[in-house]
C-alpha cells in the first residue's frame, strides 16, 4: 500500500497510507480532485494575479497582496523552514507534489475552467504558506486602525469607545469545552463553529488522515497539509476560537524619491534607502472573460518597518500626503508557524498539543484541547509583539522613536469554571493582547445554556450552536419602552442591567396607532433570530431604520467620507456598518453629539409601522456566500436563515445595507473524547467543489437544519476509492 482514498456517504475523503509524506502526498491529490477550481483561486490570490481572470473586482485585492509582498514572505517563510524544520518542509513538498499530480490527472476539471479560459496551474513548495497567509492577513484587522483614527479625527477621541465593537468583523467563533465531570459519559467534549465568510466550495475541508503514526480526523483549509485548527486524533481533540489579538502595526511614512529610488525617514532622523521595484497586474475585461487584458503597474516599496501598503511618495490616490507601512509577524521572522503542523497530528495527549503551540505564529488563536485521560487545555497560541499600547490604536509615526517592537509577549493562559470553557471572541485570556473584541453576548449565551444542564452529551450540542437568542436587542428595545409610555421607568424584565434612556419629551404628538402596535409586539417579542418569525422581520426592519438614520445625521457627517485607501480596506471604513455594529453603544452613550435618539427612533417606528415587511426574518436573511464566479442565483434562490449577528448561530447580516449573510458558520463540529465515533460535523454546502456534484451540496439541508453528520473512522464502513 502508498496510499488509498476511501469515501463516506457524504463524499468526506479517508485517507491511508504508509507514512506522513506518502499520507500529505495523497491529501494533496484528493484536494486538488475535489477543489480544483478553489486552489487555482486561492494559488492566484496568494500571488496577487486573481485580476487576470477574475477582472478589477479582483485588482485592489492584487495590489495588496502585491504591495504587502505576500508571495515573497511565503517563499522566506519556505526557505527557513527548510532550514529549521526539514522533515516539514519535505511533507508540505509532498502536499505540493500531489496538488500538482492531482491537478494533471483531473479528466473532469470543474466548470469555471472552461468559463474563464483558464488550465490548473503549477504549485510551488511555498504555494501553502502563500495561501495560508493570504487567507489570514487581514484576520487581525489591521484596517480597525484606520477606522479609529478616522472617526477620531472628524468626531473627536471620545467616539473611539462609542464606535468601539469590533466590526464590521472578519472572522470570529464559538468554542466551549465541556469537562467530563459535566458530560453523560465522563469524558470531554469539545464544541464550537468557526465564523468566517461563506465561501463557495467552503473554507474547511473535512478529512481524516490515516497512517502508522497518527490517525486524525479534522478541517483542514484545501491548500495546506494536515489539520491545523479543528482535530481529534483518538486521544486528544482540540479546537480553536480567534483571540482577537493585535498583533499587525501600520506606521505612517515619510517617503522621499532620490535619483537611487526612494528612501524613508526613520526614527532616528536620518532617510533610508527603502527597498523599490515595480511589478505589473493583468487585468481581464469582466471575470470570465478571455480576450485581451489590461496592465497595471504596481509600485512596490518596503521600508524598515515593513512594506508600504497604501500611498506613496506622492501621497493617496486624492493626493492627501500619507503612505502607510505594515508590520507582521511572519515579514519580521519569516516564520509562518508550520513548524507545529505536524506534531498537531502525532499528539496523543493535552501536553503534545501543548508544546506544538508553541511553534505557532498566526492567526492568534485561543486553543481548548483534552484529552482521553482527562488532561484539558485552555490557551491563546501565537505570536503577539510587544510594543507601546498607541501601535495597538491607530498608525503610528515612523519617524518618531518610541514604536518598535521589543520582543514577544507570553501567550496567556486560563482555566475552566464549573467545568466549562468559553469563548466567543469576547474578552478573555487574550484581553491583555489585543484592543477591541466582539460584544459578550454569544459568549454569555453559551454559558448560561451549558449552565442550565447539570450533564451534556455530543447529541445535545446542536442546541447550543442553533441558538437564536439576541441579547443585543436590549437598548433599542428600553428606547422603545420609554417611547411607548415616557412616565414609567425601564422595564426590569426588559432590561435588569442597562440604565432606563433619556425620557421622550412630553410636546411629541402621540404615536400613531400602527406604530402603538408595531411596539407592543416588539416589547412582547421573545427576541428569537428564527427564520418563521415575522417579530423578529420587524425588529430588523426597526434597527436598520435606526442604523440608516443615525449614519445619516448631520453630526455624524464628517464621518461618513471615508480617506482615499485602497479599495480592500475600505469596508472598515465606512459608517453605516460602523453604526450598525456599534448601535448598542451609540444608544446607550450618555450623550451622542446632541442626536435625539428618541425622536430618531420614534421617525424609525413610524417608518416600520408605516410599511411594515410582508414576511418573516428567512424571506430577507438569506445566505449570500462568496463566489469567484458568480452563478445566477438570486436572493429569492438563496436559502432562508435563522439567526442574526450576536446570535450564537452567528449569521451576520449588515443592519442598515443588507439583511443578506456573508459571514457565518463556516463549519460545525461536536469533539467527543469518549468515543471519535460519536463525534460529528457539518459544513455549509459539502465535500466537494465541484458543482453537479453528489456532493457538492449535500451536507447544506443539514447545516441548515442544524444538524450534525457522524464523524466515521472505521475503514471497514467506507467505501474504496482509488489505489495511488
Amino acid at each position: 500500500m502508498s496510499a488509498e482514498t476511501y469515501r463516506d456517504v457524504w463524499g468526506i475523503p479517508h485517507l491511508r497510507a504508509d507514512s506522513p509524506h506518502e499520507l500529505a502526498r495523497a491529501q494533496g491529490r484528493v484536494t486538488a480532485r475535489d477543489r480544483a477550481w478553489q486552489l487555482e483561486v486561492e494559488r492566484h490570490r496568494a500571488q496577487g494575479t486573481s485580476a487576470a481572470f477574475l477582472g478589477p473586482e479582483a485588482l485592489s485585492w492584487d495590489r495588496l497582496a502585491r504591495r504587502a509582498r505576500l508571495a515573497d514572505t511565503a517563499r522566506r517563510c519556505f526557505t527557513a523552514l527548510e532550514r529549521k524544520d526539514p522533515e516539514t518542509a519535505a511533507w508540505v513538498r509532498a502536499y505540493v507534489d500531489g496538488v500538482n499530480e492531482g491537478l494533471a490527472q483531473n479528466g473532469r476539471p470543474a466548470p469555471e475552467f472552461a468559463r474563464t479560459g483558464l488550465t490548473p496551474g503549477q504549485w510551488e513548495p511555498w504555494t501553502p504558506l502563500g495561501v495560508w497567509l493570504a487567507t489570514h492577513i487581514l484576520f487581525a484587522g489591521f484596517p480597525a486602525k484606520l477606522w479609529r483614527e478616522h472617526v477620531s479625527t472628524h468626531l473627536g477621541p471620545e467616539a473611539v469607545a462609542l464606535f468601539a465593537a469590533d466590526g464590521p468583523g472578519t472572522a470570529g467563533s464559538n468554542g466551549w469545552l465541556v469537562s467530563g465531570e459535566r458530560t453523560t459519559t465522563g469524558h470531554a467534549l469539545i464544541a464550537g463553529d468557526p465564523h468566517r465568510f461563506i465561501e463557495d466550495p467552503g473554507v474547511y475541508q473535512q478529512i481524516h488522515l490515516s497512517c502508522p503514526e497518527f490517525d486524525v480526523v479534522g478541517l483542514a483549509v484545501p491548500g495546506v497539509p494536515g489539520v491545523a485548527h479543528f482535530g481529534h486524533t483518538g486521544t486528544v481533540a482540540w479546537a480553536i476560537t480567534n483571540a482577537m489579538a493585535d498583533y499587525q502595526d501600520l506606521y505612517r511614512e515619510r517617503l522621499r524619491r532620490t535619483g537611487a529610488g526612494v528612501e524613508a525617514l526613520g526614527p532616528d532622523g536620518a532617510w533610508h534607502r527603502a527597498a523599490r521595484h515595480t511589478e505589473t497586474i493583468q487585468v481581464a475585461g469582466v471575470a470570465g472573460d478571455t480576450g485581451e487584458r489590461e496592465t497595471v503597474e504596481v509600485e512596490v516599496i518596503e521600508t524598515d518597518r515593513g512594506p508600504v501598503i497604501a500611498g506613496g511618495p506622492e501621497g493617496l490616490d486624492d493626493g492627501t500626503p500619507a503612505a502607510l507601512s505594515l508590520r507582521y509577524p511572519p515579514r519580521v521572522t519569516f516564520d509562518l508557524g508550520f513548524g507545529a503542523l505536524l506534531p498537531l497530528l502525532r499528539a496523543r495527549r493535552v501536553a503534545d498539543v501543548d508544546r506544538a503551540l508553541d511553534a505557532w505564529t498566526e492567526p492568534v488563536n485561543v486553543v481548548q484541547a483534552a484529552d482521553t485521560e482527562g488532561g484539558l487545555l485552555h490557551r491563546v497560541a501565537g505570536r503577539v509583539p510587544v510594543r507601546p499600547a498607541a501601535n495597538g490604536l491607530r498608525p503610528v509615526p515612523a519617524w518618531e522613536p518610541g514604536h518598535e517592537w521589543t520582543g514577544w509577549h507570553t501567550p496567556p493562559r486560563a482555566g475552566l469554571t464549573d467545568g466549562v470553557a468559553v469563548m466567543a471572541n469576547q474578552r478573555g485570556p487574550s484581553t491583555p493582547l489585543g484592543v477591541e473584541f466582539a460584544p459578550p453576548h454569544r459568549a454569555d449565551r453559551i454559558a448560561a445554556l451549558l449552565a442550565g444542564r447539570e450533564r451534556w452529551s455530543a447529541a445535545d450540542m446542536p442546541t447550543i450552536h442553533t441558538d437564536t437568542h439576541l441579547a443585543s436587542a436590549t437598548p433599542l428595545l428600553n428606547h422603545l419602552a420609554t417611547l411607548t409610555d415616557p412616565a414609567s421607568p425601564t422595564d426590569e424584565a426588559i432590561s435588569p442591567t442597562a440604565p432606563p434612556p433619556p425620557a421622550t419629551p412630553t410636546t411629541l404628538t402621540p404615536l400613531t396607532p400602527q406604530a402603538t402596535a408595531l411596539s407592543a409586539r416588539l416589547l412582547a417579542w421573545d427576541r428569537r433570530m428564527d427564520a418563521d418569525s415575522a417579530d423578529a422581520a420587524a425588529y430588523a426592519a426597526l434597527r436598520a431604520a435606526v442604523v440608516r438614520r443615525l449614519a445619516a445625521h448631520p453630526a455624524l457627517a464628517p464621518a461618513s467620507l471615508p480617506p482615499a485607501y485602497p479599495e480592500v480596506l475600505q469596508p472598515w471604513l465606512a459608517l453605516v456598518p460602523r453604526v450598525a455594529y456599534a448601535l448598542e453603544h451609540l444608544l446607550r452613550a450618555d450623550d451622542l453629539y446632541g442626536i435625539d435618539r428618541a425622536a430618531t427612533i420614534r421617525a424609525a417606528l413610524e417608518e416600520v409601522a408605516a410599511a411594515p415587511p410582508p414576511g418573516t426574518w428567512g424571506d430577507t436573511h438569506r445566505l449570500a456566500p462568496w463566489r469567484a464566479l458568480p452563478d445566477a442565483t438570486g436572493p429569492a434562490d438563496a436559502p432562508r436563515l435563522s439567526g442574526d449577528h450576536d446570535c450564537v448561530l452567528c449569521t451576520s447580516a449588515v443592519p442598515g445595507l443588507t439583511d443578506r449573510a456573508a459571514r457565518g458558520p463556516a463549519a460545525r463540529y461536536v469533539w467527543d473524547l469518549a468515543d471519535r465515533e460519536n463525534s460529528r460535523w457539518v459544513v455549509p454546502h459539502g465535500a466537494s467543489g465541484v458543482p453537479g456534484s453528489p456532493h457538492h451540496r449535500d451536507q447544506q439541508p443539514l447545516w441548515l437544519r442544524g444538524e450534525l453528520a457522524p464523524v466515521i473512522t472505521d475503514f471497514t464502513r467506507l467505501t474504496k476509492e482509488t489505489d495511488d
